[in-house]
């Protein structure tokens, strides 16, 4: 069965998360992923697990696992010029170059978009910045802790009474990923239309931003952006979370509450709220919210969530609710399992090992995980002879000049 890329080559010149996860959503689509390192050295976030004490053989380095998947590797002493010269070759052969570097850096290496467009008109480059091509920050370095902070999320997630809060797992780096991603793809599909090669930028804070389009939609077109809410006094109660006996929680979500109300009270045992004054519209409910939502505190608090999950399910209730996950939940999680969001593969150092799967599914041509991160360098040779075509006695002089 194809893959969706199949056939297209990435130049993948990236580091840490924002660039890599980019790449490695083309490789999971098919792409030939060759990623370039600097000899030595390599992508630093290879030796992140290192920094917190962990040795290479202790656990797989998840880090770098996630963001370098179906990937080669090859390494190039970038101040060589002989290196240059791999990189403009393998530019006129590709259909994609992603990078992530600061503003200037592909500038001085001659590895930036105007020099490799000459060599290749219908290249695609991708660049993945911190707060887009243009102003006076345009160059300014930027990490995911940066993007959360600059496009305003911190102080959407939380309580009105909370400070600024970070969110865990590199949401800004992935989310830059994803839609440099998208603009790479759609880039393809412009090029194969229309012939033409283009530039692609995408960064922390326009990711951010857009990954907030009601709220700064909202912002633009009434003066005023979406509150934080406090649980307690939700305007809707059915819009709501609920922590049960367990210390387990619930979360619904109907926005139309009224439709909704009777066969909640009954599954509550409280028939006799469907027609309380004080809870009987959605008016009276809000206006006695945090009167409502204690209430409903002290229900669930008063049975473990599996006994509330089989009561909604045998009532039979059109409810629309689920559970609140922890990420620690997620790998368990039968939903998760059933779709492919979690793929075990066989690490060559490492066995049978579970990684994220992919998110979204094509029936006919879907995408796969081919290939564990690479090793530094693991397939310098394999490219310059496959790809480039050399023999052994020029990668051998290259090898000797430490050129690669």
């Amino acid at each position: 069965m194809p893959l969706p890329l199949e056939g297209i080559v990435v130049l993948d010149w990236t580091i840490w998360q924002q660039g890599p996860a980019c790449s490695t959503m083309l490789g999971d689509m098919g792409a030939d992923v060759i990623k370039i390192e600097q000899s030595g050295t390599g992508d630093p976030g290879r030796y992140l697990l290192a920094a917190g004490g962990h040795a290479p053989e202790d656990v797989p380095n998840w880090y770098f696992e996630a963001n370098n998947r179906n990937k080669r590797s090859i390494t190039l002493d970038l101040k060589q010029p002989e290196a240059l010269e791999i990189v403009h070759a393998l530019t006129a052969k590709a259909d994609v170059f992603v990078q992530n570097f600061r503003k200037g850096v592909s500038d001085r290496l001659q590895i930036d978009y105007e020099t490799l467009r000459k060599i290749n008109p219908k290249l695609i480059y991708g660049s993945a910045t911190g707060y887009g091509k243009e102003g006076e920050e345009s160059g300014e370095p930027s990490f995911d802790h940066l993007g959360l902070a600059r496009s305003g999320i911190m102080n959407s997630v939380g309580e009105p009474d909370m400070p600024p809060m970070s969110i865990a797992g590199g949401v800004a780096d992935q989310m830059g990923a994803v839609m440099l991603a998208y603009g790479i793809m759609t880039a393809i599909v412009a090029r194969e239309r229309h012939g033409i090669g283009q530039e692609v930028n995408a960064s922390h804070l326009g990711s951010m931003t857009y990954l907030q389009a009601l709220s700064v939609s909202m912002k633009l077109m009434t003066g005023t952006a979406m509150p934080r809410t406090f649980r307690h006094s939700a305007f809707n109660p059915l819009w709501n979370h609920y922590r049960c006996q367990d210390d387990q929680w619930i979360a619904f979500a109907m926005l139309q509450p009224d439709r909704y109300w009777g066969d909640f009270t009954r599954i509550i045992e409280r028939p006799e709220w469907a027609e309380d004054p004080r809870f009987d519209s959605m008016a009276t409910r809000a206006a006695n919210a945090t009167e409502c939502v204690a209430l409903l505190d002290e229900i669930f608090a008063c049975a473990p969530r599996k006994e509330w999950l089989q009561r909604i399910k045998e009532d039979g209730a059109d409810l629309i609710y689920t559970v609140v996950n922890s990420v620690d939940d997620l790998p368990q999680d039968p939903q998760v399992r059933e779709n492919g969001y979690i793929e075990e593969v066989d690490h060559p150092q490492h066995g049978p090992t579970e990684m994220l799967g992919i998110p979204v599914t094509l029936s006919e041509t879907p995408g796969s995980i081919r290939r564990v991160a690479p090793e530094l360098g693991e397939h310098t040779e394999e490219v310059l002879i496959n790809v480039l075509g050399w023999d052994w006695d020029r990668i051998g002089e290259l090898r000797e000049k430490k050129v690669i």
